[in-house]
């Protein structure tokens, strides 16, 4: 069987570059990713546009072209899965990574497909798959949606979303456009600092001018067939009619993986051990790339900021061949 230098897991941004990084550099690789390329955004909502502008999104040094300040959902998988079709990366989909382990200084990767072996395997993931739940009656009921794409199913229908970070106030802005009669349900006294700039007055006047109904401090406690339960900031109890519940209360990486993959992990935030020099974390070999270096912290990395990361891999990696 074949041993390659470096297994990527994870096709998004952030592995699509470590895979350009080690093909610059000579090293055999092979991505695998449970979904198609850039999964993460392909679920993203229809029309969700970045914080950032298209050049802070670049790889490879690779210009990213937009008709637009901030680029949006389309143009980033264009642009990503262009990449990967131009480069000619080596990659296998819908292909799920099931278990990493090692034995004599080599990794064993097996998928659902077949087995691997590596000298190094860089796990970057994301976050996106697993919804962070808030564990009430009711939350499994079919009206009740983690992820959100488009307004449309919405029209004239009684929505509740849950949250006030990007996906939760975009949720409630278009749903409301398109005709329908939205409640927020927010368990913090405030908009979150974190919505996007040009974003946050928006709903903030819709708030002020009754056209979305906001519950500030307040926490929802129970889901029923037609109406929700939600305790507000005097603890006091209500119950009001609901169609759908928009969950936008984030996502979180797979930790069981991590651990099983036997990584550390410390702190409330669940934070995965990493050398922040190298990005290798308690395992030899065995590294971390983008968004899930943060843990529960899912601001703390995105693309922008963990482009680097590839670069600091492949020197690592590089670095120790030469020894």
């Amino acid at each position: 069987m074949e041993i390659l230098d470096i297994l990527i897991i994870g096709a998004g941004p952030i592995g699509l570059n470590c895979a350009l990084e080690a093909r610059e550099n000579n090293l055999s690789y092979l991505i695998i990713e449970k979904g198609t390329i850039v999964n993460s955004l392909y679920n993203y909502p229809l029309y969700m546009r970045f914080f950032s502008t298209a050049e802070k999104l670049e790889i490879a040094g690779v210009p990213f072209i937009s008709t637009a300040p901030k680029p949006g959902r389309q143009e980033a998988l264009e642009y990503y899965q262009g990449i990967a079709r131009q480069k000619d990366l080596n990659i296998h989909l819908y292909e799920k990574v099931q278990s990493v382990s090692k034995a004599h200084d080599i990794f064993e990767v097996e998928t659902s497909k077949k087995k691997y072996r590596a000298k190094n395997v860089v796990i970057a993931t994301g976050f996106y798959d697993i919804p962070n739940t808030m564990n009430i009656p009711g939350e499994d009921l079919p009206k009740v949606k983690h992820y959100y794409t488009e307004p449309y199913p919405y029209a004239r229908q009684k929505i509740v979303v849950v949250g006030s970070s990007n996906s939760a106030v975009d949720a409630a802005l278009e749903t409301y456009r398109k005709g329908a009669e939205v409640t927020m349900i927010i368990r913090h006294s405030e908009i979150s600092k974190s919505v996007k700039y040009w974003v946050k007055p928006d709903i903030e006047n819709r708030i002020a001018e009754g056209s979305i109904t906001a519950h500030f401090n307040s926490a929802l406690t129970e889901i029923k067939e037609n109406t929700v339960i939600f305790k507000d900031q005097n603890n006091q109890v209500h119950e009001i009619e609901n169609d759908f519940v928009l969950a936008m209360t984030g996502y979180l990486p797979d930790f069981d993986f991590l651990r099983n993959s036997g990584i550390d992990l410390t702190g409330d935030c669940l934070n995965p051990f990493y050398d922040p020099e190298t990005m290798e974390t308690n395992v030899k070999n065995l590294y971390l790339a983008g968004v899930v270096c943060g843990g529960m912290d899912t601001h703390l990395w995105f693309i922008e900021n963990s482009r680097i990361h590839a670069n600091m891999i492949i020197k690592n990696i590089l670095a120790k061949e030469r020894k």
